[in-house]
């Protein structure tokens, strides 16, 4: 399976560099010009890593890195600027940044550090209970080696499930996990996401903790 790779950048010929750049390297990339419609893909498809410009359109980079951890995406994040002020950088990382690279940079050294990124991710196995396997390098879910089709939210709530195997799972942890502080969810909400869980997985078991939350058992 290819790497995907998102790309933040508004200089359209430095992002056409890179895209080719990678390319070469066999990654599949995702080029976006403003914050918006890149925060914007990170719901509709799942990335294995997002290299960030900082001043970009509508959303900054490290806003839009801000937002994508404060709903728990920790998708291995490179920063690319040509920002050298040491509060900046300490922004990018504050913001949840794994490295950065200062522009001009050696096109080398950016695979370089992509590679050794990812290879970091790659390391960590996925967890299994039975046939569901949690792929965490790609965000992703199978059942009988067949992928979940799954909504971000129903990916969240499932992984918190399988965490939490055999045990009760609060239903103020899945607001914690689901819901940023700013958006709030329901208890209405969180039945939707339990129901359709349990129609991809009608083998397994998702209890109804009444007054407390939920189980997943085994």
């Amino acid at each position: 399976m290819l790497s995907k790779i998102l790309l933040l950048e508004d200089d359209t010929l430095f992002a056409e560099t890179i895209v080719d750049l990678l390319e070469e390297e066999s990654y599949e990339v995702s080029h976006f010009a403003n914050g918006q419609d890149a925060l914007d893909a990170t719901y509709e498809s799942k990335f294995d890593a997002y290299l960030l410009d900082i001043n970009v359109p509508l959303i900054d980079g490290i806003s839009l890195l801000d937002e994508l951890r404060n709903v728990k995406d920790n998708t291995p994040t490179i920063f690319l600027t040509s920002h050298k002020d040491k509060n900046i950088l300490k922004k990018c990382f504050l913001s949840g940044a794994d490295d950065f690279l200062t522009k001009p940079f050696d096109s080398d050294e950016l695979i370089w550090r992509l590679k050794a990124l990812l290879k970091r991710v790659y390391t960590e196995q996925p967890s299994q209970i039975g046939k569901l396997k949690h792929d965490r390098v790609h965000k992703s879910i199978s059942y009988d080696d067949i992928d979940l089709e799954l909504s971000n939210k129903e990916y969240l709530l499932l992984v918190l499930l399988m965490q939490h195997l055999n045990a009760s799972v609060p239903k103020e942890l899945i607001f914690d996990e689901l819901w940023s502080s700013s958006e709030g969810g329901s208890d209405g909400a969180i039945r939707v996401y339990i129901n359709r869980l349990k129609q991809l997985l009608p083998e397994m078991k998702i209890e109804n903790i009444r007054g407390v939350g939920y189980k997943l058992v085994q």
